[in-house]
């Protein structure tokens, strides 16, 4: 949400939506979905502290992935977090790139 923010103060518009189950949005009706993740929109950036595995599907070729595909980082929580780019800057900064 913090970087929801920092880029509505560079004017632009960004909507965050919440997908905590691939499966469970897959089972809503097309437009359900539609509503959620309109097909006109193709700058998406995908975030999930975990594997990219699936998401590819809803960023699509003109989207972005933050996501955490290997395995061996030990600190606590938010540094590890820190260390991978999970930060509003730099969500900020992935998001004007695309």
């Amino acid at each position: 949400m913090e970087a929801q923010e920092q880029l509505a103060n560079d004017d632009i518009d960004v909507s965050v939506v919440s997908l905590p189950s691939f499966d469970r949005f897959e089972q809503q009706s097309e437009a359900y979905k539609e509503s959620v993740l309109p097909s006109g929109v193709t700058k998406r950036l995908g975030i999930e502290a975990g594997a990219s595995f699936g998401w590819h599907k809803y960023v699509k070729d003109d989207g972005a992935l933050l996501t955490i595909d290997r395995f061996g980082a030990s600190a606590p929580g938010g540094r590890v977090l820190e260390e991978y780019g999970f930060t509003a800057n730099n969500v900020v900064s992935i998001f004007k790139t695309m």
